[in-house]
């Protein structure tokens, strides 16, 4: 009878509540919303977004930017009504930022130290408390959390070295920290289930791992967290996933720059990261093997990620593993271990041995009938078997930097290949035209009707041939073809025009005087990037009505007329390339226009020796790179005018260029003193990447 009248009276008193809740509403008219998702959301995030109320004047630190921002919104005012957010709307967005190091610090020294030493950190405990809030990435959740945490720990080097070292246990055990787990569990329950899959995917990567935004979209894919939507893509699909946990704030996305090779690459928080490692663990969704920790996984573990040599997991037979990643470069991959795979892992549908000690793929490769995903990027490889041609399901080959020069005829089975990726870079090429190597395909590789991505191909080795072949992958999306002849341009113009969906295309011709032929194309419409490598004698007409297009390169053409004055008027471009003489000529004067380029990269144009930039030009330019153009001694004029201007990159340029933005008595300094990053690189090598960095602050 006890535990039933307990019942009843629970339910009486959330029955009272409930008809206190309905009164309340009532009595202040607030409106109830009728959506799912809100009322969801609203019960999830109610007590949290409370709290907020009650944070302490003294504990709000670098919003000082942000409140100015709403207040001028605020007091400008408008005749319509106009709505402020603080994260998709349509007037006016604020994108909330992690805090700089100095408002972190600030805000954690507040936090940590509010009961003794007025609020600033001790000198014996200052390295500590920087790698504190290095790990907590300017999340000011984090800061405060872990801040007061410390804040009721002894102030010794001992205590909070020991804390620093426990962070991701601590996170799931001390009372202090709850609040912080439990909105990132919350973050986490609130997902959904194809969603849960992806976000746990990044418990394979080691600590403060870069992963490339394509690499990651394609392993998702291979290992089946992507569902089909009708009219799109997978590669969209699992795009539209990887923006859902960017706006959640869940992942990181942000643009890789190593010398104009720009990559989206992903990563998650630290902490977000100690949460995803308990979940990983309790469901079996992985095992990371590494350097400090080489215990054998669970026998149930589906995916095997390594960061450290082989032999700890060589003796262990886990015919339950279904992926295998390696994300250390070194990594040695014995023949033995290899062999074993291939006759033993036989389920595998993942094998990613980027950047591996490895230049051997077994013979048996064949046996992996279920494998969607092959990448041996970056690998010693050299060839591969002919047994390639049973991996019947495989979706990605990907080759690229290997030694791979030439495809077995086999590789035309493989009718599921969506993409094949293969060239090498030699970065210590001394011309742009052997810069890279393509590969030699064979005659029947029109059956790959599922590509969409082929680059590099050596067109020169197929001929006319190869070209009219690949008329047959309409379903292409990106497409390299290196190699090309002058008498190709008809047989290009036809292949161009059966590339209905074509968003990326680079030709590359055979030769520096070999001229390209591209008078008589018509555009493939829905074109996004473009690279020209080649003598063009003037701008193929069509480039200009290119109202897609984001990124142009053009490389070798030797333009007489100013590109700019024509491509000003591309309506999407963010990103220009002018390199190895495109311009022939001696100056470069960019008008009004350019109303989205962010990107503007200018390299050995051997007769410029004049840049000049309108008022009104170049209005969102974010970089600027001018390298080895050693006729221009003077800062473009009009630079001033770029107020948008962050990073300014100068290559192997003369002194005299170099001496006049000196801070200490150059010329021009003050046309470029806005600029917060200017990086300057010289020469050490004969190389063309044999480059030392220096920051312009260091000559002071």
């Amino acid at each position: 009878m006890k535990p039933c009248h307990r019942i009843v009276r629970e339910i009486q008193d959330i029955k009272s509540l409930v008809q206190g809740i309905q009164e309340r509403r009532t009595r202040y008219d607030f409106e109830y919303h009728k959506s799912s998702s809100i009322r969801t959301q609203n019960v999830k995030w109610q007590g949290y977004h409370l709290n907020s109320h009650f944070i302490e004047e003294v504990d709000v630190v670098g919003f000082e930017g942000p409140k100015d921002e709403f207040v001028c919104w605020l007091m400008r005012g408008t005749k319509e009504r106009d709505v402020i957010s603080v994260k998709s709307c349509l007037v006016h967005i604020h994108e909330l930022q992690p805090l700089p190091h100095n408002k972190a610090w600030e805000l954690f020294c507040k936090k940590a130290f509010r009961f003794e030493f007025e609020g600033q950190c001790p000198d014996e405990l200052v390295d500590l408390s920087n790698e504190i809030v290095q790990r907590c990435k300017g999340l000011p959740l984090a800061i405060l959390a872990i801040g007061g945490l410390l804040s009721t720990k002894p102030k010794t080097l001992a205590e909070w070295g020991k804390l620093l070292q426990s962070l991701g246990s601590e996170l799931g055990s001390n009372p202090h920290l709850t609040s912080l787990t439990r909105i990132l569990a919350l973050s986490y329950d609130d997902l959904p289930c194809n969603l849960k899959s992806c976000f746990l995917f990044f418990g394979i990567y080691p600590e403060d791992y870069f992963i490339r935004r394509m690499r990651l979209i394609r392993q998702w894919i291979a290992e089946g967290f992507v569902k089909h939507e009708e009219g799109k893509t997978l590669e969209e699909v699992a795009d539209e996933y990887l923006r859902e946990l960017r706006n959640r704030s869940l992942v990181h996305v942000s643009q890789n720059d190593f010398l104009f090779g720009r990559d989206k690459i992903c990563q998650v928080h630290d902490l977000m990261r100690e949460m995803i490692l308990r979940k990983v663990k309790d469901l079996n969704f992985g095992c990371f093997v590494h350097g400090d920790d080489q215990s054998i996984p669970d026998r149930m573990t589906r995916r095997l990620s390594l960061a450290t040599d082989v032999q700890a997991v060589m003796s262990v037979d886990h015919t339950s593993i279904r992926s295998i990643y390696i994300c250390k470069p070194g990594v040695l991959l014995p023949k033995s271990y290899v062999h074993k795979l291939v006759t033993t892992f036989k389920l595998l549908k993942v094998v990613d041995f980027e950047r591996a000690s490895l230049d051997y793929i077994s013979d048996n490769s064949g046996n992996l009938f279920h494998l969607r995903y092959l990448s041996l990027r970056e690998t010693g490889v050299k060839s591969l078997p002919k047994s390639i041609g049973k991996l019947q399901n495989l979706e990605t080959l990907d080759l690229r930097q290997t030694l791979v020069s030439e495809l077995p005829i086999e590789i035309n089975k493989l009718t599921k290949l969506r993409h094949l990726l293969v060239y090498h870079y030699n970065y210590k090429a001394k011309s742009t035209f052997s810069v890279v190597r393509g590969v030699q395909v064979k005659q029947g590789i029109g059956c790959l009707k599922s590509l969409q991505k082929l680059y590099h191909v050596k067109a020169d080795l197929g001929g006319l041939e190869l070209i009219m072949e690949l008329r047959r992958l309409r379903l292409l999306r990106t497409l390299c073809l290196d190699g090309i002849r002058r008498e190709y341009g008809c047989s290009l113009r036809a292949l161009l025009e059966e590339l209905k969906h074509l968003e990326s295309l680079a030709i590359i011709a055979i030769a520096e005087d070999e001229i390209i032929d591209l008078q008589f194309i018509s555009s493939p419409p829905q074109l996004q990037k473009l690279s020209l490598v080649g003598c063009l004698e003037k701008l193929p007409n069509w480039v200009i009505k290119l109202e897609y297009l984001v990124k142009l390169i053009l490389s070798c053409s030797k333009l007489m007329d100013d590109p700019s004055k024509t491509l000003k008027t591309l309506p999407n471009l963010w990103s220009l390339s002018l390199s190895d003489n495109a311009f022939d000529g001696e100056s470069l004067y960019f008008q009004r226009g350019f109303q989205k380029l962010k990107f503007l990269h200018l390299r050995m144009l051997k007769r410029l020796t004049s840049i000049i930039i309108e008022r009104g030009a170049l209005p969102v330019l974010e970089e600027f790179t001018i390298w080895s153009i050693l006729q221009l001694k003077e800062v473009p004029s009009g630079m001033q005018y770029l107020e948008e201007l962050r990073i300014m990159e100068l290559l192997d340029m003369p002194t005299e260029f170099i001496q006049s933005i000196d801070p200490d008595g150059g010329q021009m300094y003050w046309t470029i003193k806005h600029v917060p990053s200017i990086k300057i690189y010289d020469k050490v090598g004969p190389n063309l990447y044999d480059l030392k960095i220096r920051m312009l602050s260091m000559e002071l």
